[in-house]
């Protein structure tokens, strides 16, 4: 079986690290069979933040994450590291997303309520323009 490998460690902003990598002791573990791309899906659709990233420790990210928990929204933070994820990604649902998918390589993404935001600029965009709260919250990450 594969899964989601959680770490015992926190992140001073409130986010949890996790890997998609094998493991048989996770809660979440999911069947061998599941595909990249459908793993993808179905972690976007079974959380209404997530932020996909090559290193949990890139400062865009860390950037993203802080201003997601000063609104009070706390992402789920998925760390690839496999190129066939990180490709996988790239076609998820780019119609929603005004950047490039070389930008998605080299940046964090961001999904609400399962539509692709894009990278820290497209969040910050939607941050200044008063629209991230409300997409924030017709997504259920806020009450």
């Amino acid at each position: 079986m594969q899964g989601i490998r959680s770490f015992n460690n926190t992140f001073s902003d409130g986010g949890v690290r996790l890997e998609l990598t094998p493991t048989t002791t996770s809660p979440l573990a999911i069947e061998v069979g599941e595909s990249v791309e459908s793993r993808i899906k179905r972690l976007i659709s079974e959380n209404p933040v997530v932020i996909f990233t090559r290193s949990t420790s890139c400062c865009m990210c860390h950037v993203m994450k802080r201003l997601l928990s000063t609104i009070g929204v706390h992402p789920t933070v998925i760390e690839l590291e496999d190129d066939d994820e990180i490709s996988a990604l790239q076609g998820y649902d780019t119609s929603s997303s005004s950047s490039s998918s070389a930008a998605s390589t080299s940046s964090p993404v961001v999904f609400i309520g399962a539509a692709r935001v894009g990278g820290l600029e497209n969040l910050v965009a939607l941050h200044l323009s008063n629209h991230l709260v409300p997409m924030l919250t017709q997504a259920g990450a806020l009450p």
